[in-house]
């Protein structure tokens, strides 16, 4: 079984996330973008990665895989954890780093005791919708022309009830499911959140 790590961004990773942003959002967010999200309080940018393998420490020739597997961001305003982004490294698409992705990010705000979540995706992201609506997110709006580069609409998502006790139950089920369909895929989690 392979293993990869959750955790918040640190200063020594953000080269391999303005990367893996380009790779997976074309290049959305800059260094200094990047920077700044972890500079602030008011954000928490989490990362999945795979541990250093012996191999790379070792001197080895061959060149290891890319470090980072995906990354996500949240934004703390007021009561709303507004979600800015969720992305995979291309290699990993389909199985489930974008699921532990998000439950990462409803953790984090849950200990920031934020009461809902929010988040714009495309209307053609049939998958993205599908895994948001696992989490309990629901259509609440339409950003029309949206995303600029292709004119494509955003639909807004909004999941309530991140405040109340019964959430903490939905957040240990979703831990379970996380790390059954990571295993499912031949991986196993460690959370250092």
């Amino acid at each position: 079984m392979a293993f990869v790590e959750l955790q918040r961004l640190t200063p020594d990773a953000i080269d391999a996330v303005v990367e893996l942003d380009r790779r997976s959002l074309g290049g959305m967010w800059s260094l200094d973008a990047y920077q700044r999200e972890l500079d602030s309080p008011n954000s928490d940018l989490l990362v999945l990665s795979l541990p250093a393998s012996p191999a790379s420490s070792s001197g080895s020739v061959s060149s290891p895989p890319s470090p980072l597997v995906g990354l996500g961001c949240l934004w703390a305003i007021l009561e709303e954890a507004h979600i800015t982004l969720l992305a995979i490294h291309p290699d990993y698409w389909g199985q489930g780093f974008g699921q532990t992705l998000l439950y990462g990010l409803l953790e984090c705000a849950c200990q920031r005791h934020l009461e809902w979540a929010t988040l714009e995706v495309r209307r053609s992201n049939h998958a993205a919708l599908a895994l948001y609506h696992k989490f309990g997110f629901q259509e609440v709006g339409l950003r029309p022309k949206y995303y600029k580069e292709t004119g494509e609409d955003a639909l807004v998502l909004w999941r309530s009830g991140l405040h109340r006790p019964e959430f903490q139950d939905s957040l240990t089920l979703w831990n379970s499911q996380v790390r059954d369909r990571l295993a499912d895929s031949g991986w196993s989690v460690s959370i250092y959140l």
